[in-house]
């Protein structure tokens, strides 16, 4: 029996980092997708196939001992062996989503991979895949608030939050050009970074969460309203408090001004560190040709409404 699912990958609009430590978040689900099959097998083995890696091992291997990029996959597949009774699995995974970027590969990888493993069993609904996900994704990143894999798995725009999460009509203008700086990153790493200055600067940081959980609330607004202008000025705020947390770098901050001085408004979206980083725009070209001037590859994100899909 084959099992198929697909998850959107994402960019986060505002909150990341802060969302962490409770300011909430804005996420989008963009139209590039993970797309994972799972497999029944009769040998006693888990298989996962990737064009980042793949793995051929025994079950129950400790989490810790697998490669941190298929150790989501690995984990899904090995509790599913040990709740069904099944010799093997098989998974084969397909990306649009480059790796490493900031555009959701993991967490798409995730609640793709709940989906397709859980449905070679039973139908799972969309809540109880998201925690199969988040479950997995905690694997690699301990402290991941889930946010990423609820954007994956529900699509559309979001705002994301302790309360949990709504779904938020967007204005038909919104346009988002998205560009890579060619470097990946380590979320683990920068995450770990934005930690230490949290305990070297608590009163500062915590100053600026309570200004980001402002400005989340305030996009909501802005957002269904389709106030480009006043959301780019948003955006602007928002990367001064990701460049005084330090996950900038010189090719980042170039990338931004150059988004800035062509849209309404830019900033990093993701771990930072590398990765990328997006212009809000009215749909016009300006941004996508400022980005491609300056040297780097970019292209217009679209909004996918429709999150998780399963194919059985």
């Amino acid at each position: 029996m084959k099992s198929t699912a697909s998850a959107p990958g994402k960019i986060i609009l505002f909150g990341e980092h802060f969302v962490v430590y409770g300011s909430g978040a804005i996420l989008c689900a963009i139209d590039r997708r993970i797309t994972v099959t799972a497999e029944e097998t009769m040998e006693k083995k888990i298989h996962i196939i990737s064009e980042i890696g793949s793995l051929k091992a025994e079950p129950g291997i400790p989490a810790c001992d697998v490669d941190c990029i298929l150790r989501p996959l690995y984990h899904l597949a090995d509790t599913a062996l040990r709740s069904h009774g099944i010799p093997g699995i098989k998974v084969t995974v397909k990306s649009e989503i480059p790796a490493g970027m900031g555009l959701g590969s993991s967490s798409a990888c995730c609640v793709a991979g709940a989906a397709a493993v859980s449905g070679l069993f039973s139908d799972y609904s969309r809540e109880e895949i998201l925690h199969l996900a988040v479950n997995a994704e905690r694997t690699i990143f301990e402290d991941t608030s889930g946010a990423d894999c609820t954007v994956c798995t529900h699509g559309g725009i979001i705002r994301y939050g302790v309360d949990g999460h709504e779904k938020i009509d967007a204005g038909q203008n919104l346009g988002i050009i998205v560009a890579s700086s060619g470097a990946t990153h380590s979320t683990k790493s920068v995450v770990a970074k934005v930690k230490r200055f949290r305990n070297a600067n608590p009163a500062e940081f915590s100053g600026m969460c309570d200004a980001e959980s402002d400005i989340i609330r305030d996009v909501k607004e802005l957002l269904e309203q389709g106030d480009i202008a006043q959301l780019g000025k948003k955006a602007n705020q928002n990367q001064r408090y990701l460049e005084a947390i330090g996950v900038t770098n010189q090719t980042l901050q170039e990338m931004v001004r150059i988004g800035q001085g062509a849209s309404a408004g830019a900033k990093i979206t993701g771990a930072g560190g590398g990765g990328c980083v997006f212009a809000l725009t009215d749909g016009g070209p300006a941004a996508a040709d400022a980005f491609r001037e300056g040297g780097y590859e970019c292209f217009a994100a679209g909004i996918d409404s429709d999150g998780l899909i399963v194919f059985n």
